[in-house]
């Protein structure tokens, strides 16, 4: 685990103790603009002065949070992955057989697919998104950005593709050059710290997951050194002002999840063998993602662990008292100078949202607000 980041720019963060993820419950009045908007009822100009005004109230609503580290709530998406992937050269999005199966509820019939080479495309909406973000924020706050990982398209639906067959090398060096590229771009455009979301760590945690990749003919081990690989080569030579924070949940649609297992399996990878990761975000809400003993690989390394122990898919608001148990907990295994608080996931990864209310949402992000005033003085 090694990162070019310099002392400068961690220091910028090192008293922010208290993460959100990026995506919050859409208001009503957006949900229904781009629904006009993809029933031909309205143009997308009229879209965007909706997506525009909601922006700047959830901005306002940060601020009022004392969030230092602030999003655009994935106000643009629809997914909070397949709008990014799918503009980018090679890939298609396209109407699927079927949605994703959650553990108790299903998405939308759609997914993305390999047809070309895969590479950046200047004219990708996240340019616009973030300079929008940007200048609303106006300097009084870090604007985050947060993307797909690219390990999303190692999934075995888009990976095994025909325009890539028998060069899966080249499949990878594409993707990670892409990104490199995506990553730049987005510097360019004043973007410093950015957040990648990576689901797939969470797949490879899962042993039935990874029982179906064998069986396929796929060692999961070959495919987690694919992953860091990927995402090396998306970081490396990064900007050294640009802070990187690499997040990880078991799936997020409607309050359901995907996968479940701890990170025994993926440790060794994520916590050794990425480089560039500044900070870890990481799920840990409930036994699903097993215990706090993996985070110990990170023990006197330059990285930050911030506990996902606040959930995004529950009504209930956690007590204070079971929330710093579980920090103490993690203490054991890491400094807590190292620790941080975050969300498990964000309240709505996709534009249907979680199955929380809004005053649930603040009212989670105050919680985490008053840990950290405890536990990170």
């Amino acid at each position: 685990m090694q990162s070019n980041t310099s002392k400068l720019a961690k220091a910028q963060y090192a008293n922010n103790k208290v993460e959100h993820i990026g995506s919050f419950l859409r208001a009503l009045k957006l949900k229904k603009a781009r629904y006009d908007f993809a029933d031909r009822v309205i143009y997308e100009e009229t879209l965007r002065q909706v997506e525009n005004a909601e922006i700047d109230n959830l901005i306002d609503i940060q601020l009022d949070l004392d969030c230092t580290v602030m999003t655009d709530g994935d106000f643009r998406r629809t997914w909070w992955h397949f709008d990014f992937l799918e503009q980018l050269k090679g890939i298609e999005g396209h109407k699927a057989r079927e949605g994703v199966k959650y553990n108790n509820a299903i998405t939308k019939t759609y997914n993305i697919r390999v047809n070309a080479k895969i590479d950046w495309s200047d004219e990708h909406t996240s340019l616009l998104d973030y300079r929008y973000l940007h200048r609303a924020i106006d300097g009084f706050a870090t604007a985050k950005y947060c993307l797909p990982s690219p390990n999303m398209l190692l999934y075995p639906n888009v990976r095994n593709n025909r325009f890539y067959a028998d060069r899966f090398n080249d499949y990878i060096d594409d993707i990670g050059q892409c990104y490199r590229k995506a990553i730049q771009t987005l510097y360019n455009e004043g973007c410093r710290y950015l957040q990648i979301n990576d689901e797939f760590w969470a797949y490879l945690s899962d042993e039935g997951e990874r029982a179906k990749e064998l069986a396929s003919g796929m060692d999961p081990k070959v495919l987690a050194m694919y992953g860091v690989e990927i995402l090396n080569l998306a970081l490396q030579d990064k900007p050294q002002d640009l802070f990187v924070a690499l997040h990880i949940d078991r799936g997020n649609f409607s309050s359901s999840w995907l996968y479940q297992g701890s990170y025994d399996f993926v440790s060794a990878y994520i916590f050794e063998k990425l480089n560039n990761i500044d900070r870890f975000l990481l799920e840990f809400d409930t036994d699903r993602a097993g215990g706090f003993e993996p985070v110990a690989k990170l023990k006197n390394s330059q990285a930050e662990v911030f506990l996902g122990l606040v959930s995004s898919k529950v009504e209930r608001v956690e007590t204070y008292q079971e929330i710093a148990k579980r920090i103490h907990e993690a203490s054991q295994y890491l400094p807590m100078e190292q620790l941080g608080l975050c969300l498990q996931s964000g309240f709505a990864s996709t534009e249907e949202g979680n199955k929380v209310s809004y005053d649930t949402q603040w009212n989670k992000i105050n919680l985490m607000n008053d840990l950290a005033k405890e536990f990170w003085p």
